[in-house]
């Protein structure tokens, strides 16, 4: 059992004795926001522009007289939000493209202990909702396409977070990847869709540990997330033995008090509208059991006797390393950024280069992402101009926005190297924010910025200065800015280098820099495809009451259909060489364990990515070509081997059997892979049986 699971079941006694003490009312107060819909319209949390930013601890809940801690809840996912300085890591899709599950630990614990600094206890940060288009405005939030692997990077954030006895929430429960039309879609899917894709991420975070989940805005299968009896109280609580309390997302999360508190919503956030004094009614009027309020009570105080009542919980306000914690923000930026091409001019030599000229408006712009509920006020912001001039002191570095072309070729030719900075910002993207709520909870949302819904490709502007300025001058190297996939194809022949450096946080602008010039040796992997065309994505319409999740979307959609992408998933290049060799693939009672020998050929040392995926050609049922299975990032020196092991649970490789209503194993014979990428060349290959 998780040690933070085990924790908190150690209060349970102790817990039913506090609920028991208290009277319904304050009971439905623990199951309550403790602001009103008029105070949520006046405060500050609406800006200006419609900007949803959360700048203060929300408090709610709390009896003191009975020693019933309140929830005093924070806002993140790219860092903590509140009203102390706090450190901006790089969003989530940077760190999911390092695939370092113990750097992912470590940044929550940093999380962890921010949220302490501001007196909070329960941190929303963690958001593993799988994007099925990546136009989805939010993919930034998430870890990437795969499954498997926002799993094991979201479960290692909640590890983290939790570490500093600090509740991980996380959300969006369930089928979360749509902004426009959040609010009133209605997601549906077929039941293997929903078991194989969908939900395990959820599963594996709740059975490592985490200790609250939000409820989704929007409705899966015709009911609201947050009135679903099948997903909360069947499949949550029931199937996977969540011990934890779940909240609604705010405001919204819930329209009905009836049917949100039989369904298994324990809180309603982050007001108390359709709980509070109407839930009390719904009780007294046999509406909603008393039982149900009392299961939900149990799971929110103990909860919260494990993080404020345990001898290891730190105190409230305690000191906060915020250089380490932003050391850990470069490093996840080193980490993460993601060199997709490298025509042998990368990197480039502070010696030779004594001319630089860097274009594109999003150089000197301090990009850290989305404006919604993950804007955090960060200590300082390193943009990439920053960056370029502090690491390449000696040399001239000039910048220009690019908006003549004849200039900007004009300064290219005479430079010996030219750095495109191009992508998209909070105005491109991001989260789905309504300006005016109504009596009821509801709004007339309008959207800021929302979906991709036009393309996922550069600006035209952009994509023009590319092809334009970029042969003018053979190191010409374009750093993409975005918060997830963006098209390449139109372009990419015309420079001669290309990484992906997301939204890469606070010290971004550092990172970028170090891994132009050589000072880091990148290795970073795309955590999603790159397809050759839009056409080869899932539909969707981004404005829609109804949307049909099919079985297949990024990496697995493009190899099902036999289609080659212009990037593959898990693909990222590094300065020095890489070898496997030695494969060897077994079973071992419920575990399948995979083992390579990893060799560095090339002149620096480096890390790289070593990834397992698992083969269905011999399946009676339709399945993937392969899904990714295990991944572990090794430091190899140059000239050094190391042997790498990765193993797996048969579990991971069940499907799920509508007749039967299980998860079930096939025996027969599977492909295994071992590689550095999901492509054919880059793979070992075995067989294994069960």
């Amino acid at each position: 059992m998780n040690e933070f699971k085990r924790l908190r079941l150690q209060w349970t006694t102790e817990a039913e004795e506090l609920r028991n003490s208290l009277t319904l009312a304050e009971k439905v107060l623990i199951m309550s926001g403790n602001h009103t819909i008029q105070e949520i319209k006046n405060d500050s949390i609406f800006c200006n522009l419609g900007i949803y930013f959360l700048q203060n601890v929300f408090e709610s809940g709390g009896i003191p007289e009975k020693k019933i801690p309140s929830i005093r809840f924070c806002d993140g996912t790219r860092g903590v939000v509140g009203r102390a300085d706090c450190t901006c890591f790089p969003t989530t899709i940077c760190r999911g493209a390092t695939f370092n599950k113990k750097l992912e630990k470590a940044i929550g614990s940093a999380m962890g202990k921010e949220v302490r600094a501001n007196n909070g206890n329960l941190f929303a940060g963690v958001c593993i909702n799988l994007p099925y288009h990546p136009g989805w405005g939010r993919s930034q939030e998430t870890y990437g396409e795969e499954s498997y692997h926002i799993g094991e990077m979201g479960s290692a954030l909640v590890e983290g977070v939790q570490s500093e006895r600090v509740i991980a929430c996380i959300k969006h429960f369930a089928f979360n990847s749509m902004e426009y039309s959040r609010f009133k879609v209605n997601i549906v899917c077929d039941i293997r869709t929903e078991r194989e894709v969908f939900l395990p991420h959820f599963k594996k975070c709740i059975d490592r540990g985490a200790a609250c989940i939000m409820s989704a805005y929007n409705s899966y299968q015709g009911t609201l997330c947050g009135h679903h009896h099948y997903l909360l109280n069947q499949v949550l609580k029931s199937e996977w033995d969540f011990d934890g309390f779940v909240i609604s997302d705010f405001i919204c999360g819930i329209k009905d008090t009836v049917a949100a508190a039989n369904a298994g919503m324990d809180r309603e956030m982050c007001v108390a509208y359709w709980f509070g004094e109407r839930l009390q009614r719904a009780v007294e009027d046999g509406l909603v059991p008393e039982d149900t309020i009392d299961d939900a009570v149990l799971r929110i105080i103990r909860t919260l006797l494990a993080v404020e009542r345990d001898e290891k919980a730190p105190d409230d306000e305690p000191g906060v390393d915020l250089k380490k914690h932003s050391a850990l923000a470069l490093q996840a930026a080193r980490e993460g950024i993601t060199l997709i091409k490298n025509a042998q001019i990368l990197p480039l030599n502070k010696k030779d280069v004594r001319k630089v000229v860097v274009l594109g408006r999003l150089a000197e712009k301090k990009n850290l992402g989305d404006h919604g509920a993950e804007w955090v006020a960060s200590q300082y912001i390193i943009t990439p101009l920053q960056g370029i001039a502090n690491i390449a002191r000696d040399a001239e570095v000039t910048y220009y926005d690019g908006r003549n072309l004849q200039h900007a070729k004009r300064l290219a030719a005479r430079a010996d190297a030219v750095i495109f900075v191009v992508g998209n910002d909070e105005g491109d993207e991001g989260e789905y924010l309504a300006t005016s709520i109504s009596g009821n909870g509801s709004g007339s949302p309008h959207i800021y910025p929302g979906d991709r819904q036009m393309n996922l490709e550069l600006h035209p502007n952009e994509i023009e200065l590319v092809k334009e300025v970029g042969v003018v001058n053979d190191n010409s190297i374009v750093v993409l800015m975005g918060g997830g996939m963006i098209m390449i194809e139109e372009w990419k022949d015309y420079v001669n280098a290309i990484m992906l450096a997301y939204y890469p946080g606070m010290e971004g602008g550092t990172a970028i820099a170090e891994i132009i010039f050589g000072d880091i040796n990148p290795s970073g992997k795309l955590p999603f495809v790159i397809p050759r065309s839009e056409n080869d994505l899932p539909p969707i319409n981004w404005d829609t009451d109804y949307q049909y999740y099919e079985y297949y979307h990024g990496y697995t959609r493009l190899e099902k259909q036999g289609k080659v992408p212009s990037m593959p998933f898990g693909f990222g290049l590094s300065y020095t060489a890489f070898q496997l060799s030695n494969e060897r693939f077994k079973v071992s009672g419920d575990t399948i364990l995979a083992l390579c020998e990893i060799e560095n050929t090339g002149a620096y040392d480096g890390d790289e990515v070593v990834q397992l995926y698992i083969g269905f050609s011999n399946s009676k049922v339709n399945r993937p070509v392969k899904i990714l299975r295990g991944f572990e990032k090794v430091s190899v020196r140059r000239n050094e081997r190391k042997q790498v092991k990765i193993t797996c649970s048969v579990d991971e490789i069940k499907w799920y059997n509508p007749k039967t209503e299980q998860m079930e194993l096939e025996q027969m014979e599977y492909e295994i892979f071992i590689g550095t990428s999901s492509r054919d060349q880059d793979l070992l290959k075995g067989k294994i049986t069960i």
